[in-house]
Protein backbone atom coordinates (compact mmCIF):
# COMPACT_ATOMS: atom_id res chain seq x y z
CA UNK A 1 0.00 0.00 0.00
CA UNK A 2 1.63 3.34 -0.98
CA UNK A 3 1.21 6.58 -1.61
CA UNK A 4 2.03 8.78 -4.64
CA UNK A 5 3.22 12.70 -3.85
CA UNK A 6 1.78 14.88 -6.02
CA UNK A 7 4.60 17.32 -6.66
CA UNK A 8 6.82 14.01 -7.95
CA UNK A 9 6.67 10.43 -8.55
CA UNK A 10 7.96 9.39 -5.58
CA UNK A 11 6.12 6.46 -4.31
CA UNK A 12 6.19 6.83 -0.14
CA UNK A 13 4.77 3.45 1.77
CA UNK A 14 1.93 4.19 3.77
CA UNK A 15 2.20 3.89 7.50
CA UNK A 16 -0.35 2.58 9.99
CA UNK A 17 -2.96 4.95 12.15
CA UNK A 18 -0.68 4.10 15.23
CA UNK A 19 -2.26 6.96 16.79
CA UNK A 20 -5.93 5.88 16.24
CA UNK A 21 -4.98 2.18 16.87
CA UNK A 22 -3.11 2.90 20.14
CA UNK A 23 -5.84 4.74 21.47
CA UNK A 24 -8.58 2.38 20.64
CA UNK A 25 -6.35 -1.14 22.34
CA UNK A 26 -6.49 1.38 25.40
CA UNK A 27 -10.43 1.71 25.03
CA UNK A 28 -10.72 -2.25 24.50
CA UNK A 29 -12.38 -1.59 21.04
CA UNK A 30 -9.40 -3.85 19.15
CA UNK A 31 -9.04 -7.39 19.35
CA UNK A 32 -5.51 -8.53 18.87
CA UNK A 33 -5.66 -11.51 16.30
CA UNK A 34 -2.27 -13.36 16.45
CA UNK A 35 -0.49 -15.62 14.11
CA UNK A 36 2.93 -17.86 14.28
CA UNK A 37 5.08 -14.72 13.28
CA UNK A 38 3.59 -13.08 16.50
CA UNK A 39 5.59 -15.18 18.85
CA UNK A 40 9.08 -15.88 16.64
CA UNK A 41 10.82 -12.55 18.04
CA UNK A 42 14.35 -11.80 17.42
CA UNK A 43 16.82 -14.64 16.03
CA UNK A 44 20.73 -13.78 16.23
CA UNK A 45 22.65 -13.53 13.61
CA UNK A 46 18.68 -13.09 11.93
CA UNK A 47 20.05 -16.44 9.29
CA UNK A 48 19.98 -18.60 12.42
CA UNK A 49 18.04 -21.85 11.87
CA UNK A 50 16.05 -23.46 14.50
CA UNK A 51 17.26 -26.85 16.09
CA UNK A 52 15.12 -28.79 18.67
CA UNK A 53 16.84 -28.11 22.17
CA UNK A 54 19.93 -26.10 20.94
CA UNK A 55 17.66 -22.48 19.99
CA UNK A 56 15.71 -20.36 22.52
CA UNK A 57 12.92 -19.37 20.04
CA UNK A 58 10.36 -21.36 18.17
CA UNK A 59 10.55 -22.39 15.06
CA UNK A 60 8.78 -21.40 12.05
CA UNK A 61 5.84 -23.71 10.48
CA UNK A 62 8.34 -24.59 7.79
CA UNK A 63 10.53 -25.56 10.48
CA UNK A 64 8.57 -27.57 12.39
CA UNK A 65 7.34 -28.90 8.90
CA UNK A 66 10.80 -30.28 7.87
CA UNK A 67 11.73 -31.50 11.86
CA UNK A 68 8.41 -33.56 11.95
CA UNK A 69 9.51 -34.62 8.04
CA UNK A 70 12.81 -36.30 9.00
CA UNK A 71 11.31 -38.08 11.83
CA UNK A 72 8.82 -39.46 9.82
CA UNK A 73 10.68 -40.01 6.45
CA UNK A 74 7.95 -37.85 4.77
CA UNK A 75 8.51 -38.81 0.84
CA UNK A 76 10.83 -36.26 -0.85
CA UNK A 77 8.89 -35.82 -3.63
CA UNK A 78 5.95 -34.23 -1.51
CA UNK A 79 5.91 -30.15 -0.83
CA UNK A 80 6.46 -29.81 3.30
CA UNK A 81 3.43 -28.00 4.04
CA UNK A 82 3.02 -28.78 7.85
CA UNK A 83 -0.75 -29.67 7.96
CA UNK A 84 0.06 -32.38 5.34
CA UNK A 85 3.33 -33.39 7.48
CA UNK A 86 1.90 -33.61 10.53
CA UNK A 87 -0.89 -35.86 8.60
CA UNK A 88 2.08 -38.34 7.46
CA UNK A 89 3.28 -38.19 11.00
CA UNK A 90 -0.36 -39.22 12.54
CA UNK A 91 -0.94 -42.21 10.16
CA UNK A 92 2.59 -43.78 10.54
CA UNK A 93 4.03 -43.05 13.95
CA UNK A 94 0.25 -41.95 15.37
CA UNK A 95 -1.69 -39.08 16.97
CA UNK A 96 -0.08 -39.66 20.80
CA UNK A 97 3.50 -39.51 19.42
CA UNK A 98 2.90 -36.31 17.40
CA UNK A 99 1.56 -34.76 20.49
CA UNK A 100 4.68 -35.64 22.59
CA UNK A 101 6.36 -34.47 20.22
CA UNK A 102 4.75 -31.15 20.12
CA UNK A 103 4.74 -30.95 24.07
CA UNK A 104 8.51 -31.29 24.13
CA UNK A 105 8.48 -28.61 21.82
CA UNK A 106 6.09 -25.98 22.95
CA UNK A 107 6.53 -26.32 26.69
CA UNK A 108 10.49 -24.61 26.51
CA UNK A 109 10.00 -21.32 28.41
CA UNK A 110 11.04 -19.60 24.94
CA UNK A 111 11.23 -15.67 25.84
CA UNK A 112 8.18 -13.76 25.26
CA UNK A 113 8.34 -10.48 22.54
CA UNK A 114 8.17 -6.97 22.69
CA UNK A 115 4.80 -7.46 21.43
CA UNK A 116 3.43 -9.76 24.33
CA UNK A 117 5.08 -7.68 26.80
CA UNK A 118 2.82 -4.81 24.92
CA UNK A 119 -0.76 -6.25 25.03
CA UNK A 120 0.22 -7.45 28.59
CA UNK A 121 0.50 -3.58 29.65
CA UNK A 122 -2.89 -2.52 27.85
CA UNK A 123 -4.68 -1.50 31.03
CA UNK A 124 -8.53 -2.63 29.89
CA UNK A 125 -9.43 -6.43 29.26
CA UNK A 126 -9.11 -7.37 25.70
CA UNK A 127 -10.16 -10.40 23.89
CA UNK A 128 -7.27 -11.55 21.91
CA UNK A 129 -7.28 -14.29 19.45
CA UNK A 130 -4.25 -16.67 18.87
CA UNK A 131 -3.30 -19.50 16.43
CA UNK A 132 -0.28 -20.44 17.75
CA UNK A 133 0.10 -23.24 20.58
CA UNK A 134 3.09 -21.67 22.89
CA UNK A 135 2.23 -19.87 25.99
CA UNK A 136 4.00 -16.74 25.13
CA UNK A 137 1.02 -14.47 25.43
CA UNK A 138 -0.04 -16.18 28.56
CA UNK A 139 3.54 -15.65 30.54
CA UNK A 140 3.47 -12.58 29.67
CA UNK A 141 0.44 -11.63 31.26
CA UNK A 142 1.79 -13.64 34.41
CA UNK A 143 5.00 -11.28 34.27
CA UNK A 144 2.68 -8.10 34.93
CA UNK A 145 0.20 -9.36 37.16
CA UNK A 146 -2.91 -9.05 34.94
CA UNK A 147 -5.90 -11.48 35.06
CA UNK A 148 -6.97 -13.85 32.39
CA UNK A 149 -9.38 -16.30 31.37
CA UNK A 150 -8.14 -19.03 28.93
CA UNK A 151 -10.38 -20.20 26.20
CA UNK A 152 -9.23 -23.55 23.98
CA UNK A 153 -10.45 -25.01 21.01
CA UNK A 154 -10.42 -28.94 21.49
CA UNK A 155 -9.29 -31.52 18.87
CA UNK A 156 -9.83 -34.43 21.17
CA UNK A 157 -12.27 -36.57 19.81
CA UNK A 158 -13.81 -38.13 23.15
CA UNK A 159 -14.71 -34.84 23.83
CA UNK A 160 -17.12 -34.48 21.33
CA UNK A 161 -17.70 -30.13 20.37
CA UNK A 162 -16.71 -29.07 24.20
CA UNK A 163 -14.08 -26.04 24.83
CA UNK A 164 -11.32 -25.99 27.48
CA UNK A 165 -12.58 -23.02 29.45
CA UNK A 166 -9.63 -22.20 31.96
CA UNK A 167 -10.12 -19.66 34.66
CA UNK A 168 -7.54 -17.21 35.70
CA UNK A 169 -5.47 -18.65 38.83
CA UNK A 170 -7.40 -22.04 38.55
CA UNK A 171 -4.82 -25.05 37.32
CA UNK A 172 -7.64 -26.69 35.40
CA UNK A 173 -10.29 -25.85 32.83
CA UNK A 174 -13.60 -27.00 32.71
CA UNK A 175 -15.24 -28.75 29.62
CA UNK A 176 -18.49 -26.16 28.13
CA UNK A 177 -19.77 -26.18 25.03
CA UNK A 178 -19.01 -23.13 22.96
CA UNK A 179 -22.38 -21.42 23.44
CA UNK A 180 -22.90 -22.50 27.31
CA UNK A 181 -19.42 -20.00 27.70
CA UNK A 182 -20.14 -17.00 30.28
CA UNK A 183 -17.37 -14.88 30.62
CA UNK A 184 -18.14 -10.89 31.18
CA UNK A 185 -15.37 -9.39 28.24
CA UNK A 186 -15.60 -6.10 30.00
CA UNK A 187 -14.14 -7.36 33.58
CA UNK A 188 -11.32 -9.90 32.50
CA UNK A 189 -8.92 -10.61 29.29
CA UNK A 190 -9.99 -13.10 27.66
CA UNK A 191 -7.35 -14.81 24.93
CA UNK A 192 -8.93 -17.40 22.84
CA UNK A 193 -6.63 -20.43 21.30
CA UNK A 194 -8.18 -20.91 18.60
CA UNK A 195 -5.83 -23.98 17.70
CA UNK A 196 -5.22 -25.52 20.41
CA UNK A 197 -2.25 -25.02 22.87
CA UNK A 198 0.43 -26.90 24.94
CA UNK A 199 -0.84 -27.60 28.61
CA UNK A 200 2.56 -27.30 30.70
CA UNK A 201 0.19 -28.86 33.82
CA UNK A 202 -1.28 -31.80 31.99
CA UNK A 203 0.41 -32.85 28.86
CA UNK A 204 -2.62 -34.98 28.07
CA UNK A 205 -4.42 -32.09 27.65
CA UNK A 206 -2.35 -31.10 24.71
CA UNK A 207 -4.62 -29.75 21.76
CA UNK A 208 -3.32 -29.20 18.31
CA UNK A 209 -5.06 -28.33 15.17
CA UNK A 210 -2.46 -29.14 13.18
CA UNK A 211 -3.41 -32.21 10.97
CA UNK A 212 -5.28 -32.06 7.62
CA UNK A 213 -8.16 -33.84 9.29
CA UNK A 214 -7.54 -31.44 12.19
CA UNK A 215 -8.64 -28.52 10.13
CA UNK A 216 -11.31 -30.18 8.28
CA UNK A 217 -12.70 -30.63 11.18
CA UNK A 218 -12.54 -27.24 12.69
CA UNK A 219 -14.00 -26.08 9.33
CA UNK A 220 -16.84 -27.95 9.63
CA UNK A 221 -17.02 -26.80 13.17
CA UNK A 222 -17.19 -23.58 12.40
CA UNK A 223 -20.20 -24.04 9.72
CA UNK A 224 -22.36 -25.42 12.11
CA UNK A 225 -21.62 -23.05 15.12
CA UNK A 226 -20.18 -25.06 17.05
CA UNK A 227 -16.17 -24.29 17.11
CA UNK A 228 -16.56 -20.28 17.96
CA UNK A 229 -18.10 -19.55 20.94
CA UNK A 230 -21.07 -17.20 20.39
CA UNK A 231 -20.03 -14.87 23.25
CA UNK A 232 -17.59 -13.37 21.14
CA UNK A 233 -20.05 -12.62 18.22
CA UNK A 234 -20.81 -9.07 19.40
CA UNK A 235 -16.77 -8.08 19.76
CA UNK A 236 -16.43 -9.46 16.37
CA UNK A 237 -19.67 -7.36 15.37
CA UNK A 238 -18.48 -4.14 16.59
CA UNK A 239 -14.27 -4.03 17.09
CA UNK A 240 -11.69 -3.18 15.05
CA UNK A 241 -9.19 -6.37 14.42
CA UNK A 242 -5.31 -6.20 14.15
CA UNK A 243 -3.97 -9.02 12.76
CA UNK A 244 -0.37 -9.66 13.75
CA UNK A 245 1.95 -11.93 12.14
CA UNK A 246 -0.01 -13.72 9.81
CA UNK A 247 0.51 -14.25 6.16
CA UNK A 248 -2.68 -15.35 3.77
CA UNK A 249 -0.80 -18.35 1.69
CA UNK A 250 -2.90 -20.60 3.79
CA UNK A 251 -6.36 -21.69 2.32
CA UNK A 252 -7.16 -22.64 6.35
CA UNK A 253 -6.85 -19.10 7.40
CA UNK A 254 -8.75 -17.63 4.79
CA UNK A 255 -11.76 -20.23 5.26
CA UNK A 256 -11.95 -18.89 8.74
CA UNK A 257 -11.43 -15.00 7.96
CA UNK A 258 -14.36 -15.60 5.35
CA UNK A 259 -16.73 -17.94 8.11
CA UNK A 260 -16.16 -15.06 10.62
CA UNK A 261 -16.87 -12.60 8.31
CA UNK A 262 -20.51 -14.20 7.21
CA UNK A 263 -21.41 -16.21 10.37
CA UNK A 264 -20.61 -12.91 12.81
CA UNK A 265 -22.00 -10.83 10.45
CA UNK A 266 -19.31 -8.56 10.72
CA UNK A 267 -19.80 -5.02 8.80
CA UNK A 268 -17.95 -3.98 6.12
CA UNK A 269 -17.22 -0.86 7.48
CA UNK A 270 -15.08 -1.56 10.48
CA UNK A 271 -11.50 -1.64 9.34
CA UNK A 272 -8.97 -3.85 10.30
CA UNK A 273 -5.55 -3.70 9.87
CA UNK A 274 -2.49 -6.10 9.24
CA UNK A 275 1.12 -5.65 10.14
CA UNK A 276 2.84 -8.05 8.02
CA UNK A 277 6.66 -8.28 7.31
CA UNK A 278 7.15 -8.36 3.11
CA UNK A 279 4.03 -9.54 2.19
CA UNK A 280 3.66 -10.72 -1.60
CA UNK A 281 1.13 -9.49 -4.07
CA UNK A 282 -0.88 -12.37 -3.84
CA UNK A 283 -1.51 -12.17 0.21
CA UNK A 284 -2.10 -7.94 -0.71
CA UNK A 285 -4.58 -9.17 -2.90
CA UNK A 286 -6.11 -11.66 -0.11
CA UNK A 287 -6.06 -9.18 2.45
CA UNK A 288 -7.56 -6.48 0.12
CA UNK A 289 -10.51 -9.00 -0.77
CA UNK A 290 -11.12 -9.47 3.09
CA UNK A 291 -11.22 -5.87 3.42
CA UNK A 292 -7.95 -5.98 5.85
CA UNK A 293 -5.66 -2.92 5.49
CA UNK A 294 -2.29 -4.72 4.97
CA UNK A 295 1.11 -2.71 6.10
CA UNK A 296 4.69 -3.82 5.13
CA UNK A 297 6.46 -3.49 8.31
CA UNK A 298 8.25 -5.50 11.44
CA UNK A 299 6.40 -6.63 14.17
CA UNK A 300 8.74 -4.99 16.42
CA UNK A 301 9.00 -1.82 14.38
CA UNK A 302 5.39 -1.28 14.90
CA UNK A 303 5.01 -2.12 18.92
CA UNK A 304 8.03 0.30 18.90
CA UNK A 305 5.99 2.68 16.99
CA UNK A 306 2.92 2.16 18.88
CA UNK A 307 4.80 3.32 22.12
Amino acid sequence: MNYVSPASTTVLPLVPPFFYIRDKLRQGHVIPFLGSGASLGKRTPPDTKWEKEQTDFLPKSNELADHLAKQTSFPPEEPTDLAKVAQYYNLVIGRKPLHDELHSIFRRDYPYTALHTYLAEVPVPLLIVTTNYDDLIERAFDAKGRAYDVVIHTTNRSLGERIFWRRYGEANPQEILPNKLNIDLQLVTVIYKMHGTVDRVEPMRDQYVITEDDYIDFLVRMTRNKAFPSIFAEPFQNRHILFLGYGLRDWNLRVVLSRIEKDLYRPKDITSWAIQDKPSPLEKEFWDKRDVKVYDMKIEEFVEKLR
